[in-house]
């Protein structure tokens, strides 16, 4: 029986995920969050407004997106940090899988040894595999992602819609 072969730079070369990501391996994190603007700026409660109908939304939703994007970002890590500290289960099972790759990765292909026991590291992988997705999946990693993004979404658009553009920026758009 022959193997199926799947040409993976096939697929990924038509998705261009090369080319996608090279943005965020150009520089250090830093340079993400350079352009992080002040708290007083991002809460300031003077700009906040109903908008009037769904065209001020849009044009408030691309204005802000783009001015407060590594607001956003730190605001969407937040959350991650709080749905993570809210699941222990969904935490540990994070931290088993990855000190177990960490620690299989070490033994450089050798046999993990423990006085008579002798273990390869396929069989390593397995036990490693065997225990972390039946606990992977009792921690309900789905729920909380689900949750993540709703309340992610909720909480930046719902930021992006209400928080008026600026002075100078309402009126840069307008012909004259």
């Amino acid at each position: 029986m022959s193997r199926i072969q799947i040409p993976l730079d096939l697929i990924t070369s038509r998705l261009n995920l090369g080319e996608r990501f090279q943005g965020l391996r150009a520089g250090p994190l830093s340079g993400r969050f350079s352009n992080l603007r002040p708290i007083s700026e991002f809460f300031d409660f003077k700009r906040l407004s109903k908008p009037a109908n769904f065209g001020e939304v849009q044009s408030r939703v691309n204005y802000n997106l783009s001015h407060f994007s590594s607001n956003y970002a730190v605001v969407f890590v937040m959350l991650s940090l709080y749905a993570l500290l809210t699941n222990w289960l969904l935490m540990f099972d994070i931290i088993l899988v990855v000190f177990g790759m960490w620690f299989i990765g070490k033994l450089d292909g050798r046999d993990l040894e423990i006085g008579s026991f002798k273990a390869t590291s396929s069989q390593l992988y397995t036990g490693l595999l065997v225990v972390s997705i039946p606990l992977g999946l009792i921690a309900s990693p789905f729920s909380t992602l689900l949750w993540l993004i709703g309340a992610s979404g909720t909480a930046i658009i719902g930021h992006a819609s209400f928080m008026d553009k600026p002075i100078d920026e309402a009126f840069s758009g307008e012909a004259v």
